[in-house]
């Protein structure tokens, strides 16, 4: 007897739990991008089959992005297979505008270069400055706690987070930081 063989109760229960609600709306969207309707079938019963085959379900932060994506990629499959595919269901496709609560590998890419970019700015500002901004804004220690750290009155780290924020808003959008050498009249 092989693992297919095993009946999966937790595997059942959360497929009608967390993927059976949304399947009136992945059904929608696949009835508005095909052809048939019995293609919007199929796909339905292959993410069905593919679903409850998920190793570890209460892994997924978002099952119903999971279900569309799920979709997204068997009719993908589907049209690489076909000789010929509607332009309108690729369009359909990249226009359909789902929130996923999982970012895209870009999106992570993007987020630790940004994050990296950051950081090497933080770390050029002088050492006090530094510290404080570090102890404020990324460890969330408010001001008291950070000037009995650090022996300072809190005024002094309420000025340097604020100067080491305005640096490195600065850095980041350049266009956006005041003129230097630019007088008040």
């Amino acid at each position: 007897m092989n693992r297919s063989d095993i009946p999966r109760d937790s595997a059942v229960r959360w497929l009608a739990r967390e993927i059976l609600p949304h399947e009136a709306d992945v059904r929608r969207w696949l009835n508005h991008s095909l052809a048939t309707r019995g293609e919007a079938d199929d796909v339905i019963q292959e993410a069905y089959c593919r679903l409850a085959d998920v190793e570890a379900p209460e892994r997924i932060t978002s099952p119903r992005a999971y279900f569309f994506q799920t979709a997204r990629s068997i009719v993908f499959e589907q049209m690489r297979r076909q000789r010929i595919v509607r332009f309108e269901t690729m369009t359909e496709i990249d226009a359909l505008n789902i929130e996923w609560d999982e970012p895209s590998p870009e999106r992570i890419a993007s987020g630790r270069k940004e994050l990296e970019r950051v950081l090497q700015i933080v770390n050029r500002l002088p050492d006090r400055c530094r510290r404080i901004f570090e102890m404020r804004r990324i460890m969330g220690l408010s001001q008291k706690e950070i000037a009995l750290r650090l022996g300072v009155s809190e005024n002094v780290v309420e000025n340097e987070a604020a100067r080491g924020l305005k640096v490195v808003m600065a850095a980041l959008d350049p266009e956006a930081a005041p003129a230097k050498g630019r007088r008040k009249a």
